[in-house]
C-alpha cells in the first residue's frame, strides 16, 4: 500500500515528498467529513451511513500514509515502523465518533499521523486489515482513474447517473475477487466500463 500511495502521489507531483504538504490538515478535515456521514446531531434523527464512513477511513489512510514519508526513508523501513507501532497496541474500544476525534486531535496537536489512532478508528468502523487492503486498493485505483480521465483539468465527471463515483466503486469491488493477483487491474477495467456506459446513457 505504501508503494501504491507513492505512485499516486508522484502522479500528482513528482517531488511530492520534498514538498512537505500539510497531510495532517487533510486528515482532520476528512475526520470531519466522516463524522458527518456517521451523524452527530442529537436534535434530529440520523442513521449512520457506514459505507461512506468506511470510505472516509480509507481516504484518511491515504493521507496518513503520505504523512509518514520522509526523504531518504525506504518503504521497507516505513512498513516495519508501522507494524512495530501497532503490534503492541490494545484497542480501547472507542466508538466511531470518539476514535475519529482522537485521531483528529492527534493530527492537529502533532501535525502528523498516528497509526495506532488510525487502527482504533479502523476497528470502530468495522474494518479489519483485509477489508482495509481491498478498499484501499479500490480507492487508489479510482484516484488513478480520475487522473486519467481529467480530474486535474476539471473535465472528469464525478457523479454518474445521479451517484458519486465512490458509490459505484463500492458496488464494483463487491463483485470482484479481492484475492486475485490482478485485482487492481480488474477494478480499473470495471470502473472504465461503467463510466463509459454512464457517459453513453447520459
Amino acid at each position: 500500500m505504501l508503494a501504491m500511495q507513492h505512485r499516486m502521489n508522484t502522479r500528482v507531483h513528482e517531488q511530492w515528498i520534498q514538498q512537505n504538504f500539510a497531510w495532517y490538515r487533510a486528515i482532520w478535515i476528512e475526520c470531519g467529513e466522516l463524522v458527518e456521514h456517521y451523524g452527530y446531531k442529537w436534535w434530529k434523527k440520523q442513521e449512520p451511513d457506514m459505507e461512506q464512513v468506511r470510505l472516509e477511513v480509507i481516504d484518511i489512510w491515504h493521507f496518513g500514509m503520505s504523512a509518514l514519508f520522509t526523504p531518504g526513508k525506504g518503504l521497507t523501513e516505513m512498513a516495519a515502523e508501522i507494524a512495530a507501532e501497532v503490534a503492541g497496541f490494545s484497542p480501547q474500544g472507542l466508538d466511531v465518533r470518539e476514535a475519529t476525534e482522537a485521531l483528529a486531535h492527534h493530527s492537529l496537536e502533532t501535525r502528523s499521523f498516528s497509526p495506532t489512532c488510525f487502527w482504533e478508528l479502523m476497528l470502530a468502523s468495522g474494518l479489519d486489515f483485509d477489508s482495509l487492503y481491498s478498499a484501499y486498493v479500490g480507492k487508489n485505483v479510482l484516484n488513478f482513474f480520475r487522473q486519467d480521465n481529467g480530474y486535474k483539468d476539471g473535465s472528469y465527471i464525478k457523479n454518474w447517473q445521479g451517484r458519486e463515483d465512490n458509490e459505484h466503486l463500492v458496488e464494483l469491488i463487491a463483485e470482484l475477487d479481492h484475492q486475485a493477483e490482478d485485482f487492481a487491474e480488474r477494478v480499473y477495467s470495471a470502473l472504465e466500463q461503467r463510466y463509459r456506459e454512464a457517459a453513453l446513457a447520459g
